[in-house]
């Protein structure tokens, strides 16, 4: 891949392990913890992390603008997540454990030049998402659960962030104009999801099928056994999938395709900032993303299959 969607496709990779952290820092899990959060898994403070920005919603919107989990799964902790702590005050916990996991990763290093001109390249570039929207796109044909409208044509999580204030500290902007642009282009990647005729469950076959990560990997988004099977049979009606469970050469080339619409509906905040401030802005961001690479917080292998597509 070269050109245009290249680059894209680079920013998120550069961006997305500086916003994920917030998953798996000890500090956010902490502060998850103070609010009155079942930290002995994972998923309670994700899904009031991620969900915040969206204000106490129901299941069903979390299913909609999230995508892939499990509406089953979604329900096990939405709304009643709310009930622990208001979304106002999950945005200012997520905030303080930003701040905590970034001291702990970066030190001294926040305080410097570099990390204040990421931030303001980087906030650029997020509220040129902002002044943006995704078309809507076509919902796919019956038979797959979950299907909804693109998040783009409703408002989604990169609309939701987008809409928050801007945190005074650079090394706080920083993250949240990551958590603004990888939510801006998820929405995009739901668009293409669904545009290429792909429900929820669907989506997670056919990139498994391609290799993106492990069967068990997707496990954590909740659909069970039988839902997987279904899913699997329709692909391999639609001739996306061989017996076996791997991409055909169709299946291949339809998430090609998605994942190109994908660079290309996350394309606009790049080319507002310019071709010098992206390229800067990757430089800028070599060091941290290799920090937090390096730290081990983050998962081998991930849902997003960063380094394989």
């Amino acid at each position: 891949m070269t050109g245009e969607p290249a680059r894209v496709r680079q920013m998120w990779h550069l961006l997305e392990p500086l916003h994920a952290v917030l998953y798996y820092a000890p500090a956010a899990f902490e502060e998850a913890a103070a609010l009155g959060y079942d930290t002995g898994e994972r998923w309670a403070s994700y899904f009031a992390w991620r969900a915040a920005p969206l204000g106490a919603v129901g299941p069903a919107e979390v299913v909609r603008t999230f995508h892939s989990f499990a509406p089953a799964m979604v329900g096990g902790y939405v709304p009643d997540g709310w009930a622990t702590a208001a979304p106002d005050a999950v945005l200012a916990a997520r905030l303080r454990a930003v701040d905590r996991s970034y001291r702990a990763l970066f030190g001294d290093r926040l305080e410097g030049p570099e990390f204040a001109e990421a931030a303001a390249l980087a906030r650029r570039a997020a509220e040129a998402a902002g002044q943006g929207g995704l078309g809507a796109a076509k919902a796919p044909g019956p038979g797959g659960p979950g299907v909804a409208k693109a998040p783009g044509a409703l408002g989604g999580l990169g609309a939701a962030n987008s809409a928050l204030p801007w945190p005074d500290a650079p090394h706080l902007t920083l993250w949240q104009a990551a958590t603004v642009l990888r939510e801006h282009r998820g929405d995009g990647h739901i668009a293409a999801l669904i545009g290429a005729g792909l429900d929820p469950v669907e989506a997670l076959v056919s990139f498994a099928a391609v290799g993106a990560a492990a069967p068990a990997v997707f496990a954590s988004r909740g659909w069970n056994a039988d839902e997987w099977g279904a899913a699997r049979r329709r692909l391999q009606e639609r001739g996306l999938l061989a017996a076996d469970g791997t991409a055909t050469d169709a299946g291949r080339e339809l998430r090609a395709k998605v994942e190109l619409r994908t660079d290309e509906e996350a394309a606009a905040p790049w080319r507002a900032l310019g071709e010098a401030g992206r390229e800067r802005l990757a430089e800028l961001l070599g060091e941290p993303w290799l920090a937090v690479i390096g730290s081990g917080l983050l998962p081998s292998e991930n849902t997003l299959g960063i380094g394989k597509v």
